[in-house]
């Protein structure tokens, strides 16, 4: 039996319109290099259905998520806004380990708040999502639909 079973499997949900959002997916995406992080926009079905067993809101796309074991459907609160992307970001290791250990030193507060302000702002200021951006035969395993 492979052990790779057993491991939990981390699932960022992300606002598929926004571009900002496919910009951090891509960093991700080229920093983890074990391939553990899996991505599903929350406009998808398999993120939609997922927020509507976990009773949270269906149409708030100004926060990603992380789900810490999606194959177990973790049933604790996922990580939400910073600490969802620092949790992915120790999840990939390596430089993603060193960018997370920056940011934590910056208290949670004041990280939220900087996060709330770039997500209202950010369609302005980095546009709407780039069709086929994400489009890479080689990550196309790591979306779930």
């Amino acid at each position: 039996m492979s052990t790779d079973a057993a491991k939990p499997v981390p699932v960022m949900l992300f606002d598929g319109e926004c571009g900002l959002c496919q910009r951090l997916v891509r960093v991700l995406l080229g920093l983890d290099r074990r391939g553990r992080l899996r991505f599903a926009p929350l406009q998808g079905p398999m993120a939609q259905s997922y927020l509507r067993q976990q009773g949270l809101p269906m149409t708030d796309f100004e926060s990603m998520l992380l789900v810490s074991d999606w194959a177990g459907r973790d049933t604790t609160t996922p990580w939400r806004q910073t600490d969802a992307v620092i949790a992915a970001l120790r999840e990939v290791g390596g430089i993603g380990r060193m960018m997370a250990a920056v940011l934590r030193v910056v208290p949670q507060a004041w990280r939220d708040a900087g996060y709330r302000l770039v997500a209202r702002w950010r369609r302005r200021l980095f546009g709407a999502a780039r069709a086929g951006a994400l489009a890479r035969p080689k990550w196309s395993r790591r979306f779930l639909d």
